[in-house]
């Protein structure tokens, strides 16, 4: 039998709307550590003349885990959505809030990272802009989605989700089975069984470069294989949690112990990785597997944990959070040229790395949050993003 919240089936899900904020917002922390990593210069538009070890960690951590548990609630609150608005709605609600974002925005982000990367080349060479380099053209195999192709494997996920509910799921032993599964996966012992498939994927890839974790899948419209067994099993665990959603209440009681298995399992893929960026591909040994089976637990152990933490601490309404959490997908969609810019901006002085690291990601923040109260929120980009037109400031319960 499915079971469900305490709350009437139309009340927001204030914990899990704070979750998907905060994996949202942490890619900002991600992307703005990026220009203070020891050898960012072979991989990013800008390094900053003094790297650190803790801009490593700013990356690293969250970079483990921010992804995987943006899907997951994506599933949950996908099938949330389907159930509310019967198929063909929720085909058109998603057309209108992903899909449309993903076909209009996606020009204008890559104009603006490429002039950012322009501008940088042309203070790097005193004035002069250097020959433009060649690319191959446009094509399937190549297509830099940048860092919108979370909406692209959005709609893929949503596809393969109805897809499969429309061939399979009118099997009533799928259906107990699936739920059996998930009752299995939100147990404690979840987070290893998850990490087992991711590991050995991982492991296998070809040229994986293990320090940066789970390949993301931005240059092409054929996502790789480790990036669908992560976002894919994480989005298709999300749908069926929404069936089983005492399984998911139970994270907020055991929200210490996942947090204790996640910081120990990113303690012993710290020390084994390391704090700089290798930027060789990990060997196909018995360590790489370990790492691998290692960097999935501490994924998963951390979405779990966070979830749990969710739940415990910020079901209740909060007008700041609620407002965040509608902000947060319109920051993360325009926040990589802006803070890409502001990281050029800072490689043109020699201050503390902490304090260039804190003026891009506030001035980001302050920025982003400005052009989404001023223009977004309560205009058709709003209604794109956040399913209706929202009044400007803090909005009552």
């Amino acid at each position: 039998m499915q079971t469900t919240l305490a709350q009437p089936p139309r009340d927001r899900l204030h914990g899990l709307d704070a979750v998907r904020g905060i994996a949202l917002l942490l890619g900002l922390v991600v992307h703005a550590s990026m220009s203070w990593l020891p050898g960012a210069r072979h991989f990013w538009v800008t390094h900053d003349v003094s790297p650190s070890a803790v801009a490593s960690l700013l990356f690293y951590v969250p970079h483990m885990f921010r992804m995987l548990l943006f899907f997951l609630v994506a599933g949950f609150f996908a099938r949330l959505a389907r159930e509310r608005l019967g198929t063909l709605g929720f085909m058109r609600d998603r057309a209108r809030r992903i899909a449309v974002p993903l076909a209009t925005l996606w020009f204008p982000m890559l104009m603006a990272i490429v002039a950012v990367i322009a501008w940088n080349a042309w203070l790097a060479n005193d004035g002069q802009m250097p020959p433009a380099p060649e690319t191959p053209p446009l094509s399937p195999r190549n297509f830099p989605l940048t860092h919108l192709w979370f909406l692209y494997a959005l709609l893929l996920c949503y596809a393969a989700a109805l897809a499969l509910r429309a061939t399979l799921g009118r099997s009533a032993f799928l259906r107990r089975a699936g739920d059996a599964g998930v009752r299995v996966a939100a147990s404690p012992i979840g987070p290893l069984l998850l990490a087992l498939p991711l590991g050995a994927v991982l492991a296998t890839q070809a040229k994986w470069y293990a320090w940066f974790g789970i390949p993301t899948p931005d240059q092409s419209l054929y996502p790789n294989l480790a990036a669908c067994v992560a976002f894919g099993s994480a989005f298709g665990f999300g749908w069926l949690l929404h069936r089983q959603q005492a399984s998911l209440q139970r994270w907020s009681a055991h929200w210490p112990l996942h947090l204790a298995i996640a910081i120990s399992a990113t303690v012993g893929c710290v020390l084994h990785a390391g704090l700089a960026p290798e930027l060789a591909p990990a060997a196909p040994d018995s360590a790489t597997v370990g790492y691998a089976v290692a960097y999935g637990l501490a994924g998963w152990s951390w979405t779990f944990a966070i979830v749990g933490l969710g739940l415990r601490f910020l079901s209740g309404h909060s007008p700041v959070r609620r407002y965040l959490a509608d902000a947060s997908y319109w920051i993360y969609i325009a926040h990589l040229p802006l803070v890409m810019a502001l990281q050029v901006a800072m490689s043109r002085v020699q201050w503390p790395w902490f304090l260039e690291f804190a003026l891009v990601l506030a001035l980001a923040m302050v920025l982003l949050l400005l052009s989404y109260d001023l223009l977004v929120r309560n205009s058709f980009i709003g209604a794109w993003l956040n399913g209706r037109r929202k009044p400007r400031g803090l909005e009552r319960p």
